[in-house]
């Protein structure tokens, strides 16, 4: 148990590149990891890291260790997971990070089911949506919308769906634009993205025709619940999420423009590193989450593709 411990230890400080973060995400003091480090290399009478006051580097026989290392651990993870899985038992600290959107309308709504169905995994829910290094933030799993991650494995989960939308306060103001031509003369209320920091056009179809539009915007934010306020406040037209926008259409606060127009569907994707085995805990909660997305209302089963 000892040689696992360090074999953790060890693989952790590569992952993350550093004792101190190393030693904070396995919830050990620093002094305690670089011990066991120590011990490691001693056992194996190899040094396995350069270290200087400013960086950690792996030597040649500590990178190929470091893989025999990830491999070892991800067949333990399997074989703990073989045994759990017929008492639905895993367990552990799982570490997700989401959207705030994709948080509180799809999984916290379901949360209770999950931690009825695994009372031995901590949950740790972070709300992020911007691209991270999982081994450095010590992340098992991430639910990201749109383009995928470098150097992940990704499970489709769902789809977002987009549609335009203003409120009555705006419209009053500014008419309700019936098509392309006459959209391109509003003003809009933008979301910037967390990827790149910029407004991303709108690409719109109805039938055959296709077209896209970046509209001047009143205000940009890359907050999703300012996006939404400054559209109840009748700023401009936003493009927004049906889920996100829905109970706002019911109570009349908001209105769908240029319904004959659709954009095609986002995916949603849940998002592991290459080169860690799926544990038993990301198992379940990746099952779970694809689960509770079929059944939406909104982020469920794929729409059509729209034509080209």
């Amino acid at each position: 148990m000892d040689r696992l411990v360090s074999m953790q230890a060890f693989t952790r400080v590569v992952d993350v590149g550093s004792f101190a973060g190393a030693a904070e995400s396995l919830n050990l003091p620093k002094a305690t990891l670089t011990r066991l480090i120590q011990k490691l290399e001693t056992h194996l009478a190899v040094k396995l890291l350069h270290r200087t006051t400013r960086r950690i580097s792996v030597t040649t026989e500590g990178a190929a260790y470091y893989e025999r290392c990830v491999r070892i651990l991800a067949d333990i993870d399997e074989a703990e997971y073989l045994l759990t899985s017929h008492n639905n038992s895993p367990r552990g600290t799982l570490n997700v990070d989401t959207t705030s959107g994709i948080a509180k309308m799809v999984l916290m709504p379901q949360l209770h089911d999950f931690c009825n169905a695994y009372p031995e995994i901590r949950l740790e829910l972070t709300s992020n949506g911007k691209p991270i290094d999982l081994l450095k933030e010590g992340v098992d799993v991430v639910l990201r919308v749109g383009a995928l991650e470098e150097a992940m494995v990704a499970r489709s989960i769902g789809w977002l769906r987009l549609a335009l939308y203003a409120s009555p306060i705006y419209l009053r103001r500014f008419g309700t634009p019936q098509d392309l031509t006459e959209l391109a003369q509003h003003k809009a209320v933008s979301l910037l993205s967390n990827r790149t920091g910029r407004a991303t056009p709108w690409s719109l179809a109805r039938g055959g025709e296709r077209g896209e539009v970046l509209l001047p915007s009143v205000i940009a934010t890359n907050d999703t619940d300012v996006h939404l306020g400054c559209a109840l406040d009748g700023h401009g037209i936003a493009c927004m999420s049906r889920a996100t926008a829905a109970p706002y259409v019911d109570s009349g606060r908001l209105v769908e423009i240029m319904s004959g127009w659709q954009s095609d569907p986002i995916p949603i994707s849940a998002m592991y590193p290459q080169n860690r085995h799926l544990s038993a805990k990301v198992r379940v909660f990746v099952n779970w989450a694809a689960d509770i997305f079929s059944r939406h209302p909104h982020f469920g089963a794929e729409a059509p593709k729209l034509a080209a």
